[in-house]
Order: structure tokens, then C-alpha cells, then sequence
């Protein structure tokens, strides 16, 4: 039976620091744009560049 007093104990600890999180993260502005999700679908295409891959070595010929 103690047990389930631990389990409660720490879950209802769990929910309180995620609850901060939460809190915290509203406070700090990070829900305030809504409206860039909404088109960004829209100009997805337009905002990928593929950049060449400058880290791939071409391989010399070998000698025989």
C-alpha cells in the first residue's frame, strides 16, 4: 500500500514540473505566432535549396 502513496507522490511531482514547462513556455512567447504555420505549407517548395555537398572527395583513378 506504500507503494501506491510513492507512485502518487511522484507522478503528481511529474505533472507539477511539466505544468512549469508548459507555463514557462508560454510566458517566453513560444505559442505566440499563428500565423506562419498555418502558410508555411504554402511556400515550402520555394524555401528548400539544395547546396552542393562539399565534403564528398572524388576518387583519383588508381594506377596499375
Amino acid at each position: 500500500m506504500s507503494v501506491i502513496y510513492i507512485l502518487i507522490t511522484v507522478s503528481i511531482c511529474v505533472a507539477v514540473l511539466f505544468l512549469g514547462a508548459f507555463i514557462k513556455a508560454v510566458k517566453s512567447g513560444q505559442y505566440d505566432d499563428d500565423y506562419t504555420p498555418s502558410v508555411r505549407m504554402l511556400f515550402d517548395d520555394e524555401l528548400i535549396k539544395e547546396k552542393p555537398n562539399q565534403f564528398i572527395q572524388k576518387e583519383k583513378p588508381k594506377s596499375i
